[in-house]
């Protein structure tokens, strides 16, 4: 062990303490110097230059700060999921509703198509016919 790192086991437990939740506020804004990202007492540790033990033994109420720290954001990330679901749930009924207007809609074109494909065959067949004269009608003159 280097002399600076038996310098800073030897800390005063006030300024301990101010170092490991300084640690916990970095790792919480992501402004650590170790690059972590993830809340966890292992981190704190690390980001700390302190052994996870210490904070165990020495620093229970860092060690329930963190463990709150982990509970609210699994929390948030939870309720976060939980409003996404209800999100895409509402967009998936709206899809639903439109898949049905829409069948409804092809439907009553394909029934028109189907009277409009008749209507023509009949047309080509008197057009053919030399024997069919074209009456006026009367809607025309109406």
């Amino acid at each position: 062990m280097k002399s600076k790192d038996k310098a800073t086991n030897y800390k005063p437990a006030e300024d301990r303490e101010k170092d490991l939740k300084l640690a916990l506020l970095r790792i919480q804004k992501g402004r650590t110097h170790t690059g972590e990202s993830k809340v966890t007492i292992a981190a704190v540790a690390r980001e700390a230059g302190v052994s996870t033990a210490l904070i165990h033994n020495y620093y229970p109420r860092i060690a329930e700060a963190i463990r709150e720290a982990q509970g609210r954001s699994s929390r948030a990330m939870r309720d976060v999921k939980q409003q996404d679901l209800i999100a895409e749930r509402k967009k998936s009924a709206a899809h639903r509703q439109e898949i049905e207007e829409l069948r409804v809609k092809v439907a009553n074109l394909a029934s028109i198509n189907e009277v409009l494909t008749d209507e023509n065959r009949v047309l080509k067949a008197k057009m053919s016919d030399r024997k069919v004269v074209d009456l006026p009608s009367r809607k025309s003159h109406g």
